[in-house]
């Protein structure tokens, strides 16, 4: 059947079962957006605000769906706008598809008015990338794109289209997709020895990152501990995918970590990584992590063994199948010393707090919304907090930015949550800074009656380098206190939201009670905190000591 490159590219996206595209239209992929009109039936286009807000807006759309995400853009200033969020998707391996278009192959190296080298830009950022000068070459990259996305270990691909091959005729034939095949690469011998580890160790500790959340095996990773009979750690990626409410999940691994995670990596003479990459935020000092403890790594991703922390044993494949082997041979294993060790320093050194405080309003947001709420955020001490005092019971319901830490994020991303899950509560928790960064997309979320919640933890403040400002730098706050003008209602309302200001605990109970009940537009509720309120962790306990 022959139709033209864009028709090509609209049916290939089709065969992946696509029904959402984020993006914004141009100049160079005009055949493109002219072939979606005639698709708007199948595939709904969510119009952002801005490039950067639709490529957040994908990866929240594939972080808490488990499809890939996809994202358009024209060329030049539209492909580079895309360049944080697919560094954003690729720090944090989510699967997702950018397709831009670049100017016609006889203009290609002539610096034409909007020609940029996207694929050379972004090289470092993708799992992969493709030119695509010929229509007869644009169904094979989309399907090889989307296998390479969400194979292995997940990630952003590119493919840059030129103008002219999306209005060229070419052949296209329907191909029926096969599943992503997950397996465990590991061999009999490595499983052997990682089964010996499991045996003998006497206080081993499970340490899980956002790896389990993309296989999936939640499931598998809570009969592991089962069998195993260990604590549970996870790094802010991983939230989710342990249930917080467990017994046996002793808090966040890291910094900004709890007290008993610190303790069971200092006392663990066995930790296992299931998924996680040993991040400087989990770690700190590489060389003094888990100092009495033989490493055994689980990760799809073969490089990262041995990248941050040297191991004495790993097993490389995808998290849940690599789980389901451990479990068929492993036996119950025993350790109640050590459990109520772990657990007792959990009980001994709970987070506190005391106002209108970030904890009360996490967890009164957590109250309100109940554990199938999907939480996005921004970067800054808001997202700490919002890793600390939610809890997290399910996986893909905990949506960050981990590896890169883009501040702007969680509006986007909250957009394509609440795309991908129509019914649901979606909440963004953002700071003061981070919803000057990304303020535009409100009027997205209005425009597509999106009832998204993005609470506004407002301390006047960057607050995180303010913090970090106050302990390393002698209190010298440059440039970290914000003192703008901005009136957040009318902001909120101007660009169709509706808005709260809060100051009291009461004020907050409500208006989160009265954003819950708005089904049909965004709500934007700014609570006003003390600027000197700092998350707890190791970073602040080694200060005070």
């Amino acid at each position: 059947m022959e139709m033209t490159g864009a028709e090509i590219l609209m049916e290939c996206l089709l065969e992946q079962n696509v029904d959402t595209v984020f993006g914004y239209p141009g100049g160079s992929i005009l055949h493109i957006y002219d072939a979606l009109d005639g698709y708007s039936d199948k595939i709904r286009h969510i119009l952002t605000a801005h490039e950067q807000g639709a490529a957040h807006a994908a990866d929240g759309y594939a972080r808490s769906s488990g499809r890939c995400g996809v994202v358009f853009a024209t060329s030049g200033p539209g492909a580079t706008n895309l360049v944080t969020g697919i560094a954003t998707a690729y720090m944090d391996s989510v699967p997702m598809v950018a397709i831009t278009c670049n100017v016609s192959n006889a203009l290609l190296g002539k610096d034409s008015f909007q020609e940029i080298d996207i694929v050379s830009i972004t090289m470092p950022i993708t799992k992969h990338n493709f030119l695509i000068k010929k229509a007869e070459d644009i169904a094979p990259a989309i399907r090889r794109a989307f296998a390479i996305a969400q194979s292995g270990r997940p990630g952003p691909v590119l493919i840059d289209i030129t103008k002219d091959a999306t209005a060229e005729i070419a052949d296209y034939q329907k191909q029926n997709v096969a599943p992503v095949k997950k397996e465990a690469q590991a061999t009999v011998k490595e499983f052997e020895k990682a089964i010996r580890l499991l045996k003998r160790a006497k206080r081993p500790l499970i340490y899980a990152g956002g790896g389990v959340i993309a296989a999936d095996a939640a499931e598998e990773l809570k009969a592991f501990q089962r069998l195993l009979d260990a604590p549970v750690t996870l790094s802010a990626m991983g939230l989710g995918g342990f249930p917080a409410e467990d017994s046996a999940f002793c808090g966040m691994i890291g910094m900004h970590g709890s007290k008993a995670s610190a303790y069971a990596v200092e006392h663990c003479d066995l930790l296992i990584a299931v998924g996680a990459r040993f991040s400087d935020r989990a770690t700190g000092n590489g060389d003094g992590f888990a100092p009495k403890a033989k490493i055994l790594h689980l990760d799809a991703d073969r490089a990262e063994i041995g990248k941050n922390v040297s191991t004495d044993g790993f097993l490389v494949g995808d998290a849940k199948a690599v789980l389901q082997k451990l479990c068929q041979r492993l036996e119950p294993q025993a350790h109640s010393v050590w459990m109520k060790q772990v657990i007792g320093q959990k009980k001994e050194h709970p987070l506190d707090a005391s106002v209108l405080t970030p904890q009360y309003i996490l967890e009164e947001t957590r109250s309100q919304t109940g554990e199938d709420a999907y939480i996005t955020t921004d970067v800054g001490q808001h997202q700490m907090w919002t890793a600390q005092y939610y809890q997290f019971n399910k996986p893909r319901h905990f949506i960050s930015s981990g590896g890169l830490g883009t501040m702007g994020f969680g509006l986007g991303a909250a957009i394509g949550a609440q795309i991908a899950n129509p019914d649901s509560v979606v909440v963004n928790i953002s700071g003061d800074g981070c919803f000057h960064m990304n303020m535009n997309e409100l009027s997205t979320a209005a425009k597509e009656n999106l009832p998204i919640i993005d609470i506004v933890m407002n301390n006047n403040a960057l607050g995180m380098v303010r913090q970090w400002q106050k302990l390393f730098c002698e209190g010298r706050f440059s440039q970290t206190t914000l003192n703008k003008k901005t009136d957040y209602d009318m902001v909120a309302n101007g660009l169709g939201a509706q808005a709260f200001t809060v100051d009291t605990p009461e004020e907050f109970q409500a208006a989160l009670k009265a954003a819950l009940a708005c089904r049909n537009m965004p709500t934007v509720i700014n609570c006003i905190i003390g600027m000197d309120q700092m998350v707890q962790g190791k970073l602040t306990e080694s200060n005070r000591e």
